[in-house]
C-alpha cells in the first residue's frame, strides 16, 4: 500500500508558518498539532456528523494524495498542508513532544471512553496490553478517576504499570486464579493487544452489559463463544480507524 517517495509521520505538532484566505481559527506563529487525516470531502454525511474519519473522500496526512492530485507528505517532512478542521492547538506551555503521542494513541483511547459513555469517576476499567496505545489507557482512564487494572501476558510490566503509570491493579492473563478474581469485576476493557488472541477469558472479567473495546488491528478472525455475549456482556467493535481521529 505503500507509494514512494514518501514522508511518514501521523503525530505531528508544529508552528503554523501561512494560513489561506478562509482560515479563521489559526494565525501564524501559533503552535498547532494534526493527527491521522489531514483533509475530507466536507458534504457527506459522516463529514456533517463529525465523522470524518468514515468519509469516503478522506485524506490520510501520508501516502496519500490532495484534491489536486499532489502528494500528502507526514509530520517528518519541512513542511505540510493541513485542512483547519483537522488542526489543534497546542495549549500554551504543555511540552510539545508530550502533546504529539496525543494526536494519535491519546485520541484512540480518549475517543471510545467518551463514545461510549465510559467518563464517569469511579467506574473499573481494564487495559489489555501494554504498549504505546495502553500506556495512554492507563493514563487518561487515570484522570477520568476509574481503577485501572492492566492486564498483561507476564509480570514484565508490573512495575511500569502500577509505579510509573500509576494502575491500580496487575493481572497476568495466563494466571487462571488471577483471571478468575477479576471475573465479573469490569466495566469495561480496552484491548490494545495487536496479534491473535482468544477473547473469552476477557469478556468474563466484564461486569453485565459491560464493554470489550477492541483497538488492537488484527488481520486474522477473531475468536469468542457466542453466549458470553448473549448473556449479558456488549461486545463493541472499535477500530481504531474510527479512534485514531
Amino acid at each position: 500500500m505503500s507509494n514512494y517517495p514518501m514522508v511518514p509521520g501521523h503525530e505531528v505538532v508544529g508552528e503554523v508558518v501561512e494560513v489561506g484566505s478562509d482560515v479563521s481559527k489559526f494565525t501564524v506563529g501559533d503552535v498547532v498539532g494534526v493527527g491521522v487525516i489531514v483533509g475530507c470531502c466536507g458534504s457527506c454525511k459522516p463529514c456533517s456528523s463529525d465523522l470524518e474519519q468514515y468519509c469516503n473522500k478522506r485524506i490520510w496526512s501520508y501516502n496519500d494524495v490532495y484534491t489536486d492530485g499532489k502528494p500528502t507528505q507526514g509530520g517528518f517532512a519541512d513542511t505540510m498542508i493541513v485542512n483547519q478542521k483537522f488542526v489543534v492547538k497546542i495549549p500554551e506551555g504543555m511540552p510539545v513532544e508530550q502533546a504529539a503521542p496525543l494526536l494519535c494513541a491519546g485520541v484512540t483511547v480518549y475517543s471510545p471512553l467518551s463514545h461510549f459513555g465510559l467518563m464517569s469517576s469511579g467506574l473499573r476499567g481494564g487495559i489489555l496490553g501494554l504498549g504505546g496505545v495502553g500506556h495512554m489507557g492507563v493514563k487518561i482512564a487515570k484522570a477520568m478517576g476509574h481503577h485501572v487494572t492492566v492486564i498483561s501476558s507476564s509480570e514484565r510490566k508490573r512495575e511500569e504499570a502500577m509505579d510509573h503509570l500509576g494502575a491500580d491493579d496487575y493481572v497476568v492473563s495466563s494466571d487462571q486464579a488471577e483471571m478468575q478474581r477479576i471475573a465479573d469485576s469490569l466495566d469495561y476493557i480496552i484491548d490494545t493487544v495487536p496479534v491473535f488472541h482468544p477473547l473469552e477469558p476477557y469478556l468474563a472479567s466484564l461486569k453485565l452489559d459491560g464493554k470489550l473495546i477492541l483497538m488492537g488491528v488484527i488481520n486474522t478472525p477473531l475468536q469468542f463463544i457466542t453466549p458470553l455475549v448473549i448473556l449479558g456482556w456488549h461486545f463493541l467493535f472499535c477500530f481504531k480507524l474510527m479512534m485514531s481521529v
